[in-house]
Formats: structure tokens, sequence, C-alpha cells
């Protein structure tokens, strides 16, 4: 649950959000940071490309040259939301491996078919290319590796190093306060706050950290060259931001509006323009503009793929289905899809029932409904075969949220907070919440939370990259899952 009344969130102290909820780089880095933050796998991985030409005595020319370049532009891409200076921790550094890994997987796919399509792999030297591809990924961890010292090395000599102001002592305030102090690489060194409130109201703020009241800070920013001011006061105090940001206009320092959106359960939060009018995105689906392009691009490549590698086996089970029970072989049920929108899923029936209607029995252990064929289906999840055929038409995606039936839709919406949230995009054949546990039956109101949970981290997290890890650790879940039924 989160609280919906701002006026109390100017007290509060807020959780730790998310990863992912929100754009690290808002304003938390200095310029340089960000640029290497940018730069560094592209320029890494066509470094290596040349330092392999080198190797094999070719020139970086011609057709290298065209390598290099849709190289680097192609890792700019995609390598854009590995974020290398986030504060080490087993998790980032799973994270990180995963992201190099997968992500120069994608690269490594999209110049393989770049050439293929216009013919040119025939003009390099294999052994180059090959040496390239086993090389880089090595190179990018350790190139990270390097730039976190070396940033590290400069924040601490000053080369990086900058000031900053929080007016505002409230939760927000202080949690990014201590953020940026908890940062290693941000460089901000935060003299304190400004606030209105007496000192008796501010009692988790040490009084040496309270530089004065909120119309003391234009002053005191230009008598100290401070760099940014961070403006963390509710919505409520709209007059007092209007006159300090105005006053501020007499200073240098670049001027930050942290506004209280923690109060909101954050999707794909940004902040994006309507005609020039900047608007802040509070809940988004994370497929649109390119990124819905390529969700698409990916599920038809690999949907069409998957189709024509098991067609046979497709008949093979639809006939066993048929001949070993009282029934058809394609199970149809209506379930919700993007938006809400119903939409019909195909699977291979596994039951001697079919039901579709406003009462719907999840599959138990030892579930009497389900067949010997059936069991054996649900057991390797071939059942879900067909729903690669949904995937073609549009209606789901490859990764995604699992569709529940509508029966259920309409039980858990009405008890779980942001339920249909999960709605945003398309469902999936599988998802983040199966492959962390959550697979199969949900027998408690607890396990169903847990679900929806997982299905939002997914839309708050989403990348190419997580969709690939996604599939491979459905296979990996699937064989490994003796608990299946």
């Amino acid at each position: 649950m989160h609280n919906r009344d701002l006026p109390a969130a100017y007290t509060q102290t807020l959780p730790p959000r998310p990863l992912g909820s929100l754009p690290r780089r808002a304003g938390s880095e200095s310029s340089a940071a960000v640029l290497i933050n940018r730069l560094l796998h592209p320029v890494l991985a066509t470094a290596t490309l040349i330092a392999c030409l080198f190797a094999y005595g070719k020139p970086l020319s011609g057709h290298y040259l065209l390598l290099a370049i849709l190289a680097f532009f192609i890792c700019f891409k995609v390598f854009d939301k590995i974020d290398i200076l986030v504060p080490w921790s087993s998790l980032h550094l799973t994270r990180l491996v995963r992201g190099v890994v997968v992500g120069w997987a994608i690269v490594v796919a999209a110049l393989l078919f770049l050439g293929y399509a216009t013919q040119l792999t025939r003009n390099f030297d294999k052994l180059v290319i090959l040496a390239w591809f086993a090389a880089t990924p090595l190179v990018l961890l350790l190139g990270t590796k390097i730039a976190r010292v070396l940033v590290r090395r400069a924040v601490v000599n000053g080369a990086l190093a900058g000031s900053a102001v929080v007016v505002g002592a409230n939760g927000l305030g202080r949690e990014l306060a201590g953020r940026l102090r908890r940062d290693p690489y941000s460089g901000m060194r935060v003299h304190g706050y400004f606030d209105d409130r007496e000192p008796d109201r501010l009692l988790a703020i040490a009084a040496a950290d309270v530089l004065g009241k909120v119309q003391d800070a234009p002053e005191y920013v230009k008598r100290h060259a401070i760099d940014r001011v961070y403006i963390a006061l509710p919505i409520a105090a709209q007059p007092r931001i209007i006159a300090l940001v105005n006053a501020l206009r007499d200073t240098t320092a670049s001027v930050y509006f942290v506004p209280h959106l923690f109060v909101f359960d954050l999707i794909q939060a940004r902040v994006d323009a309507v005609n020039g009018l900047p608007v802040v995105a509070v809940r988004e689906t994370p497929f649109s503009g390119m990124n819905a392009a390529l969700k698409r691009a990916f599920d038809l490549a690999v949907s069409s793929l998957v189709l024509l590698l098991v067609w046979p086996a497709l008949l093979a089970v639809a006939l066993a289905v048929k001949m070993s029970s009282t029934g058809p072989a394609l199970f149809k049920q209506r379930r919700y899809g993007l938006g809400g929108d119903g939409i019909t899923v195909y699977k291979f029936r596994t039951m001697t029932v079919q039901e579709d209607g406003g009462s719907i029995v999840q599959a138990t252990k030892d579930d009497q409904r389900v067949t010997r064929v059936g069991g054996f289906l649900r057991r390797y999840s071939l059942d879900e075969l067909p729903q690669f055929f949904n995937v073609l038409g549009g209606s789901m995606s490859i990764v995604g949220p699992r569709p529940h039936p509508i029966a259920l839709n309409e039980q858990y919406r009405k008890l779980i907070d942001g339920y249909m949230i999960r709605h945003k995009v398309k469902p999936g054949i599988t998802g983040w919440a199966q492959v962390n546990g959550f697979r199969g039956e949900t027998q408690t109101l607890e396990k169903m939370q847990k679900r929806i949970e997982h299905d939002l981290d997914y839309l708050r997290n989403w990348s190419l990259s997580l969709d690939l890890w996604i599939m491979v650790k459905t296979i990996i879940t699937v064989w490994r899952d003796r608990n299946a039924y």
C-alpha cells in the first residue's frame, strides 16, 4: 500500500526505490562520470576489434572500418541501460555480468544478421572475428572494474567533486542527501539543508546540517559557490518553490526539483514532454516507441523460429491428446490481454474438463481432472506450445506476465493493490514470476501477491537482455522443476 496524502509525505521516511523505477543519472553524477558511463562499452568493444586486427596483421580500413562503426553504435544502444557506477554489491555484480554477456550476444547477433543479409561476411577473416567475439566480454568486464577505480580516485582527489545543498529536510530530502553521500561515484559533497520548520520539528537532522531558512538558500549558494541545488519541497509549497527558483537565477548553480513521486507505485517513471510542456510519467508501459518495435521484432523472430523447429512435435502432441481422451486437441480460454482487453489463449488440452466460465478451479497436485498425457505435457510445459501462435498473432509476447483466466482476474483485482497494472504489457508464455518460483498453482493470496510483485518488477526493469535471461532460466526451471502439475 502507498500513502497518497502528499502533505503527509513532507515528514515521512521514504523506503529505497526499486532498481530501475527512475533513471539514476538524473543529476546525481558529474557530467564526466555520465560520459564515461555512456561511452565505456562502445569504446572498449571497438578498441578490442582494433587490437584483434593488429594482432592478426589486418588494417583498420574498408569493411573493417565499417564494422567498427556499426559495432560502436549498436553497443551504444544495447549497453545504454547498464550503469557501471552503481554502488557495488553481489546483486549489481550479477546484473552487470548478465548485462554484459547477454548484451554482447545481442550485438553479435545483430552484426551477424547484417553481415549475412548484405553478404559481407565473406570479406572478414574468421579468426579475427572469432577472437573479437570471444575477447570482448572479458575486456568489457575488466574495463568496467578499471573505470570504477579511476572514477572513484578522481572523486576522492577532487577532480570530479562538486557541492550541493538540499532545500527541504523532509523524508525525501534526507533520503536524497543520504544517497548522494553514500554513492562513492556522485562526487557531491552535501553541505546541508534549508528548511522553514522550527528546530524541534527537525529532530532527525543534526543542528549543524540545518543551514537556514528556505529564503537564505540563494545567498548561501552564491557565497559558497554551490554547484547544485536540490529542491525537495512538497507540491503544496509551490509559491515558495517559485520564489526560490527565481531567486536562484542570480547564481550559476544547477537547480533540480525532486518531486514527491515515491508516494506512488512507480512503473517506468520518466520525464517526458507534450509539445514542449514537461510532464512526468508516473506509470507507463516500457514498450513505447523504439522499444515497442524491438519487442515485437524479437517476438516475431523467436516464435517463427520455434514453430519452424517444433511443428512435427505439435502434430504428434495433438494426435496424442486426441487419441488419449475424449475432447478436442486444443483448449481455448478467454483471458485478459494488453490493456485488460479479452483475448483467446490456446493450449493443448490436458484435462477432461474445459473450464472457461465465471468459476475456475486451478489444477492441484494429483488432480483427477488431468489426463495421463496431460500430466506429461503440464510437467514440461508442452501444453503451452500453441501460444506461440498467439505471439505471432500479436495478442501475446514471448516474455511477460502470465495471463490468468478472466474469473481469477476479477477475483484478485479486488484483493491485490495494483493487480491490473500487469496488463500494461502483453501477457507472456513465460515471465519473471515463473522463473522465480511462482509457476503453476497459487494456493494462497500471499503467493499470488508475490507473483504480481514479480510481474510489476518486470515492468519496472524491462530490457531485451532481461527477456533473454528469463528465456534461459525458463528452460532450466522447466527441466529441474519436479513439482509442476
